[in-house]
C-alpha cells in the first residue's frame, strides 16, 4: 500500500509475526532507475521474507528494476496489476492491465530473467462490467502457460476504472471469493492467495481452507496486534509471548537508530498509529504521536512518553 507499508511499518510486523511474508509498497519501476533506490528499498535485518512490488507496464524497465533490486535480497517480486488509481492509470500499469495479458506476460518473463527472486502477479477478479469468472481464468491461465509465474495473488473485486475513487474501489465493487476459490480448484498447482474484505484471524482461517494464502492491508495496518496470533495459528509455531513493554522498547530503539542516520521521527511514528487498536487509552497514544509541535523536537522517547500516558489511563 503506497505511503503505508514502509519499512517502519515492516519492522512493527515483524515484531509482531516472524512467518508471514511481508510486501513492500508499490513502486514504479523507473522510480528506481531514476530515483534513489536505496530509499526505496532498504529494509533492516529483520524484515527476512519480503516481497517487493513493483509498478509498471515496460518489461525492459521493470527488469532493470529487479536487476537493482536484487542486491537488497527480497525473497518476490510482485508485478501488480490490481491498482486502480487514476494516476496509475494514466501511467498504464495496475488493474488496466489485466486487458493486456500478453504485455503482462512480457513484463513477467523480463523479470524472471532478471532475477532469482521468485515473480509473482497482483490482480483483480476483472475490470469495469466484466462480470464472468471466465475473464479472471483466462487471465491467469494464459500468464500460467507462458511464464514462470506460479502464485498469484487475488484481489476479489473487480476494478472499476472510472467514476469511483480507490476508496470506493475497495468497498462498492462486490466481493466473489468464490471466482477465486474456483481459481485454485481450476489450476490446483498454482500458489492462490486471497485478498479483499478480510478483516480478522476466523475469516483467514475460512479463506484458507479455499485457498493457499491470505493477503490483508488495511485491516491489519489499524489493528497490527491482530498479526500477534499469526504464528502460532497459521505456521504452526509458538504464541508470540513478545509484551506491549518490550515491543515499545523495541520500536524506541529502532526509532532512535533511524532518526541517528537523519529520518524524521513524524515519517516514523505514523506508521505505528493503529498499534494498541480499541484498548483503552490508545488515543493518548494516538495524539501524542500525532502532535506536530511534539514531534518537531524529533526525540524518539516520544514513543515512551507516549505509551506511558496510555499506560496510566488504563491503571486510572
Amino acid at each position: 500500500m503506497l505511503d503505508w507499508t514502509d519499512r517502519h511499518f515492516r519492522f512493527l510486523a515483524r515484531l509482531l509475526c516472524q512467518n508471514a511474508r511481508l510486501y513492500s509498497e508499490m513502486i514504479h519501476a523507473n522510480a528506481l532507475i531514476y530515483g534513489d533506490k536505496n530509499a526505496f528499498l532498504q529494509h533492516t535485518d529483520t524484515q527476512h521474507n519480503t516481497a517487493l512490488q513493483l509498478g509498471g507496464s515496460n518489461p525492459a524497465a521493470l527488469a532493470k528494476a529487479c536487476k537493482i533490486a536484487a542486491d537488497y535480497d527480497y525473497a518476490e517480486v510482485n508485478l501488480n496489476c490490481g491498482c486502480p488509481s487514476p494516476k496509475v492509470q494514466k501511467g498504464a500499469f495496475g488493474a488496466c492491465l489485466m486487458r493486456e495479458v500478453v504485455l503482462v506476460a512480457d513484463c513477467v518473463n523480463a523479470m524472471a530473467n532478471a532475477t532469482n527472486a521468485e515473480i509473482t502477479v497482483k490482480h483483480r477478479i476483472g475490470i469495469d462490467d466484466d462480470e464472468d469468472y471466465s475473464v479472471v481464468r483466462d487471465f491467469v491461465g494464459e500468464i500460467d502457460h507462458k511464464t514462470p509465474c506460479k502464485s498469484f495473488i487475488i484481489h476479489a473485486r473487480n476494478a472499476w476504472l472510472n467514476g469511483v475513487s480507490p476508496k470506493e474501489n475497495r468497498e462498492i465493487p462486490p466481493l466473489k471469493y468464490d471466482f477465486v476459490y474456483r481459481i485454485k480448484q481450476d489450476f490446483p498447482d498454482l500458489n492462490i492467495v486471497i485478498n479483499g474484505g478480510i478483516i480478522d484471524n476466523n475469516s483467514i482461517n475460512n479463506h484458507l481452507q479455499h485457498t493457499d494464502g491470505v493477503m490483508i492491508g488495511r485491516s491489519i495496518y489499524h489493528n497490527p496486534l491482530m498479526m500477534k496470533e499469526w504464528d502460532n495459528l497459521f505456521f504452526g509455531c509458538c504464541e508470540n509471548t513478545i509484551t506491549d513493554e518490550d515491543l515499545i522498547e523495541q520500536l524506541y530503539q529502532y526509532a532512535t537508530r533511524e532518526v541517528a542516520q537523519k529520518t524524521p521521527l513524524r515519517n516514523i511514528v505514523k506508521q505505528w498509529l493503529g498499534l494498541f487498536y480499541a484498548q483503552n487509552g490508545v488515543r493518548l497514544w494516538r495524539q501524542a504521536l500525532s502532535d506536530a509541535t511534539l514531534l518537531a523536537e524529533n526525540k524518539p522517547d516520544l514513543i515512551l512518553r507516549a505509551f506511558e500516558k496510555m499506560k496510566a489511563f488504563q491503571v486510572a
